[in-house]
């Protein structure tokens, strides 16, 4: 750089050294545009990189609200939460709905792939963008909530107790919760979700009024939250759940993360199991 930016740049020689230069710079980088163009033609890559954007859009809101609700008193509510997953899902849609359908779930995609609406060798490219989506998201907002983090819980990250700050990431069963319960009050809520959607999205029966859509999906999202949050955290979704699990794990929290009821001394046998119809949210 130093000998291609002296006054000698500005003789004959000097614009021809730097006319061939930029020449052949754009020689090089054409062919990895062009490249990088046709990747992105491809329908799986789409598919991928908007079940990716979206997920991420939808976590990085709704774990922002909890956060808000966990560590600012002042500046958060269970309401704030069910505002911020349903909006959340509602951006998401937005962002991905005419891509990939937008599912954000995992329980959903294999739903889609059961009923034949999708191509099972789609499946693993919708779950890996939206788990690495959640995961990413909740990078984030771990990176951007540390300093209250750190300050809320003393520095000592803990799963459960008056300073815990795992459940921003994910939610643990409440005492009153058994394992069958929670296992079975998640698959009653998946499937009221997969059955409204349905019922939202139906062509042939009475279907959202187009360009709604997104809105009444969040609605929606709000509704269940509401109304059958309390058991479970209604997460109805692995996608949403199992990552950050995994973040809070690496992150320093430890393998309490993984323990149905990391506040009793149970068997690793009782480790958490992921489950399609069971999200843990």
């Amino acid at each position: 750089m130093g000998s291609e930016c002296t006054w000698a740049s500005f003789l004959p020689t000097g614009l021809g050294c730097c006319s061939r230069s930029t020449r052949n710079s754009k020689m090089v980088s054409s062919p990895v545009v062009t490249k990088m163009q046709a990747i992105m033609q491809k329908e799986m890559v789409r598919e991928f990189l908007a079940e990716f954007m979206s997920t991420y859009v939808m976590m990085v809101f709704g774990l922002g609200s909890v956060a808000h609700m966990v560590l600012g008193e002042k500046f958060g509510s269970y309401l704030s939460v069910n505002l911020g997953f349903g909006f959340g899902v509602t951006m998401g849609v937005h962002m991905a709905g005419n891509i990939s359908g937008a599912h954000m779930n995992a329980a959903l995609t294999f739903t889609n792939c059961t009923l034949g609406r999708m191509s099972w060798k789609k499946f693993p490219v919708y779950i890996l963008g939206q788990f690495l989506g959640s995961f990413l998201a909740s990078a984030t907002i771990y990176c951007l909530f540390y300093s209250a983090i750190i300050q809320f819980s003393g520095g000592h990250l803990t799963v459960t107790g008056p300073t815990a700050t795992a459940g921003i990431f994910a939610t643990y069963l409440p005492e009153h919760m058994t394992l069958w319960r929670g296992f079975l009050d998640e698959v009653i809520v998946t499937g009221i979700l997969q059955l409204c959607l349905f019922a939202i999205t139906d062509k042939k029966n009475n279907p959202a009024l187009q360009g709604t859509q997104a809105l009444v999906i969040g609605i929606l999202i709000v509704v269940i939250g509401l109304s059958l949050g309390m058991n479970t955290g209604y997460a109805m979704n692995p996608s949403r759940d199992l990552p950050p699990r995994f973040f809070t794990f690496i992150a320093g929290w430890g393998i309490q993360v993984f323990r149905y009821f990391p506040h009793q001394p149970i068997p690793a046998s009782f480790l958490w199991v992921p489950c399609m119809w069971r999200g843990g949210g």
